[in-house]
């Protein structure tokens, strides 16, 4: 939200900081009662989609429904009073997804077939992303994706044999089954082939000659080594971008030691002070210590 700025000194500014910003106890606690108003309004509309609770308590969820729509739509209109350029917020993602959160119920007062789409009121859960930064999410999140585009590569390469082993196997089960089991093409043996590999195994689809089913075993033993492998590059990554989140790659001028943290500001190995654009804090002290000595 650094990209937003308040309309001007004063309520409008002290609103920004209490909804834009969560380093302030009222901040926090307006961020944790939006979640949870948006937790509660999600559990609506999952609810009402259930149709003896849908009949029993229809009413119940209807003014539900429109007490949390007028308060979304109350945090909306303040939003834009506090901000200096309102319509910039409404562009943005999250301006876009507090929109679809209200919308649906609105329309459904003008239109008469938009009850359909009060569906999309579950887009409001997504608010909950912004609000992630009062737990520290948002740097974890980052390393998260940071790991996959460096493993993307990998992955991509993993897939694609996967997929050729998908399509070989299933040609060769195709080739050997009788239609009467099920494999009546080789899309559909595609599919059997990607249940056995990922070791699901639906049982809809199954081979009945001994060597359809010793091609069965093999692609589930080849699937249990296999599974491992997405795991330990995106795992690697994930260990390599906490590493040069946390360390700095500088190295100690005393040792040539270069795995220190970012926030160290002495060697841990020799002492040494490692900020070489400004001098040790310790050296200014013992020199006026012997000035004042002198």
């Amino acid at each position: 939200m650094s990209q937003f700025k308040p309309a001007s000194e004063g309520l409008r500014t002290r609103i920004f900081q209490l909804i834009f910003e969560s380093d302030t106890p009222s901040a926090k606690a307006f961020d944790i009662a939006l979640i949870g108003v948006i937790l509660c309004s999600v559990l609506v509309v999952m609810l009402e989609s259930v149709v003896p609770l849908r009949e029993r308590y229809g009413a119940l969820f209807f003014w539900l429904e429109w007490g949390f729509t007028l308060l979304f739509t109350l945090e909306l209109a303040i939003r834009l009073y506090c901000l200096e350029r309102p319509w910039q917020y409404l562009r943005s993602f999250y301006g876009v997804i507090d929109l679809l959160a209200i919308l649906p119920t609105w329309l459904a007062l003008v239109l008469p077939g938009a009850q359909s789409l009060v569906v999309v009121r579950l887009l409001r859960v997504l608010r909950i992303f912004r609000v992630l930064r009062l737990m520290e999410f948002i740097g974890e999140g980052r390393l998260l994706i940071d790991a996959l585009k460096r493993s993307a590569r990998q992955i991509f390469l993993f897939l694609f044999t996967v997929c050729m082993l998908i399509t070989i196997f299933a040609s060769l089960v195709y080739l050997i089954e009788p239609a009467e089991a099920g494999f009546t093409s080789i899309p559909t043996s595609i599919y059997w082939a990607a249940v056995t590999l990922t070791t699901v195994g639906y049982g809809d689809i199954a081979p009945v000659t001994p060597l359809g089913q010793s091609i069965s075993v093999m692609m589930m033993l080849i699937g249990y080594s296999i599974i491992a492998v997405p795991t330990g590059v995106f795992s690697a990554e994930v260990i390599r971008s906490i590493r040069a989140d946390r360390y700095s790659d500088e190295a100690c001028p005393g040792c040539g030691h270069d795995r220190h943290e970012k926030r160290a500001s002495y060697c841990l190995h020799c002492g040494t002070w490692l900020d070489e654009e400004h001098p040790d804090p310790r050296e200014e002290g013992n020199d006026s210590s012997h000035t004042d000595e002198t």
